[in-house]
């Protein structure tokens, strides 16, 4: 693994996503991540599925160690202390004031240490009217306006996986590495901060965009009209997906594909503008020609006649494919107590090296007695 980041040590206070998301994304860059955890309970995310090592904390904890700590304790604030001074990042994903309370704020541990990058992640942001408000991810989702274009008007219901949470613990990694590359040249630490609420509202930047130039709001089925995308039942069941956007060469290919040479002479199909018109139109009459035939003999068609698509895939399809069988997207280790880990590696690829050497999550506390101990064999060293 192209460990760009090893000669930086993160101290990680984050529960649930947006911190620990953080953290992993510096782990997985060679990044020494120590996760601090509460004693006994941990992470709450661990939890989440009966013991300590659920698959909800599998998920963004890997490449990291694990101490316990209660700050409240004066014994274990001097050994965090300890830690912070010499540590790179500090990430803690608390409400606003809970720092403080812990005795982990931004303003005492940059004392101890001025070099440290300090990252505090909230739901609504550090101060304004809202910034006691309990934040989700679903929270975030509606508060941001994203999940607006998620919902189906006659069926609304939250969907998909909590992309607001790995998105803002994205966006925090982003300002820790801008911070790291500035303290470069200033040996400075910074307050770098973020909230889900701005991170949602700058992912969801195309919907506000189009609302502040054009006063155009979107809706769900805005953009898979302009880009032409489709999903369709083949036979067996499986969907496979299209994405047509505007080259016409797509549209005279698929013609051939469906066995309809003469396709684009129908008035719904005859130009971009009127394809976009006449969306549901189009989507009804492909609909029942795929549902003819079973998947894999769409992928062939479609392939041959080079037409973007692909099939709604399960994990395990994904992981059969043959691309990612050669892109070694799935890695895997042994945790000596826990066993078999799997994930998919980084997506990163440094000079051509990818990461694919990757270590288990975690148990509650399990690397206590060789992190509380470095602190002091580094002063003994010096």
């Amino acid at each position: 693994m192209a460990a760009v980041l090893k000669d930086i040590t993160v101290l990680e206070m984050g529960t649930f996503i947006t911190g620990p998301c953080a953290g992993m994304l510096l782990a997985d860059m060679g990044a020494n991540v120590i996760k601090v955890e509460q004693p006994e309970t941990g992470d709450p995310f661990r939890a989440f599925k009966g013991g300590l090592y659920s698959p909800h904390f599998q998920t963004y904890n890997r490449n990291k160690r694990s101490i316990t700590l209660n700050t409240k304790d004066p014994a274990d604030l001097k050994a965090l202390d300890a830690l912070a001074a010499d540590a790179d990042v500090f990430i803690q994903n608390f409400r606003p004031g809970v720092a403080d309370k812990l005795g982990v704020d931004a303003k005492r541990l940059q004392t101890l240490n001025p070099r440290l990058i300090y990252c505090s992640i909230s739901g609504f942001g550090a101060d304004g009217p809202d910034r006691d408000r309990p934040a989700f991810d679903t929270v975030a989702q509606a508060a941001s306006g994203f999940l607006r274009l998620l919902l189906n008007p006659a069926d609304p219901r939250v969907v998909g996986p909590a992309i607001a949470d790995a998105i803002t613990g994205f966006y925090a990694a982003l300002g820790i590495l801008g911070a790291l590359n500035e303290r470069h040249h200033t040996g400075k630490g910074r307050l770098v901060e973020t909230s889900m609420f701005e991170a949602m509202s700058h992912f969801n930047l195309d919907d506000f965009t189009h609302f502040l130039s054009a006063d155009d709001e979107m809706g769900p089925f805005s953009r898979p009209r302009v880009s032409q995308s489709y999903v369709f039942a083949c036979q067996d069941g499986r969907s496979i997906a299209l994405h047509m956007s505007s080259p016409p060469k797509f549209w005279e290919n698929l013609a051939h594909a469906v066995g309809e040479a003469d396709m684009l002479k129908r008035p719904e199909f005859s130009s971009r503008e009127a394809r976009i018109a006449n969306y549901e139109a189009v989507r009804d009459h492909l609909a029942p020609l795929f549902a003819a035939a079973p998947l894999d003999v769409w992928r062939q068609r479609l392939t041959e006649h080079e037409v973007p698509h692909a099939q709604v895939a399960a994990p395990g399809d994904v992981l059969d494919s043959p691309q990612a069988r050669h892109l070694h997207l799935s890695v895997e280790t042994r945790h000596p107590e826990m066993g078999r880990f799997r994930t998919i590696r980084s997506p990163i690829s440094f000079d051509g090296e990818r990461a694919l050497e990757v270590a288990a999550p975690p148990t509650l506390g399990e690397h206590n007695g060789e992190i509380l101990d470095e602190p002091r064999k580094i002063r003994a060293a010096e």
